[in-house]
């Protein structure tokens, strides 16, 4: 893999990982709710997914999925009750910027945080369809293929973790201009929005 073939793989994915999804939402969502600081575990989590997803590509788990009806339903089944699950509790959220202990809250530490990050991408089918789709373009069959998936999976993460701060950025910043209401409609939408997406995940077919 050459610096040119990696600069492309680099815009291709930074198109990808911009287009608002799970994880973005999740990202926005954090940002609003408990400042970027306290959402920086979130996007560690968007990042091991980032390899667990690229690896898993690497030995074949994306293909499996694509030749298996049972894996694949597994996966998406999970995701989907996931997602739903994530959208509700956002759905239920009473706004209002949360900078304070936990309070016995488990999803609002740093582990649980990351936990929902990564969670919500390792649980997505359409993520190891997507890569194993997509990586196999990049990579030099020719040469040893394992330190080219690496350097994807760096650049991957690398930019994955760049938009995840953004919209942080931008979900901490709309609660300074605009309070504790804007938490509350950032919630609602974020929450709606992971209720669509799980919809959508449950009728996604492999054929798809």
């Amino acid at each position: 893999m050459n610096a040119t073939t990696l600069f492309v793989f680099s815009l291709v994915a930074l198109v990808a990982i911009a287009t608002p999804g799970p994880t973005v939402l999740l990202a926005l969502a954090n940002g609003s709710r408990y400042g970027v600081r306290r959402s920086l575990p979130g996007m560690l989590g968007a990042v091991a997914s980032d390899f667990v997803l690229v690896g898993a590509v690497a030995l074949g788990l994306g293909a499996l999925l694509a030749a298996s009806e049972f894996w694949f339903s597994v996966v998406k089944w999970v995701g989907a009750a996931y997602l739903a699950w994530l959208g509700l509790r956002l759905l239920r959220s009473q706004g209002g910027l949360d900078l304070s202990p936990t309070n016995g809250d488990e999803s609002a530490t740093a582990r649980g945080i990351f936990a929902k990050s990564f969670l919500v991408a390792v649980t997505n089918p359409k993520g190891y369809l997507f890569c194993s789709a997509l990586l196999p373009q990049f990579i030099d069959a020719s040469a040893p293929q394992w330190p080219q998936y690496a350097a994807i999976a760096v650049v991957f993460a690398g930019l994955d973790f760049a938009v995840m701060l953004a919209y942080a950025i931008t979900g901490a910043k709309a609660v300074q201009l605009l309070r504790r209401s804007a938490v509350l409609w950032l919630d609602r939408c974020c929450g709606g929005a992971l209720l669509a997406l799980a919809g959508s995940l449950a009728f996604y077919r492999r054929s798809a």
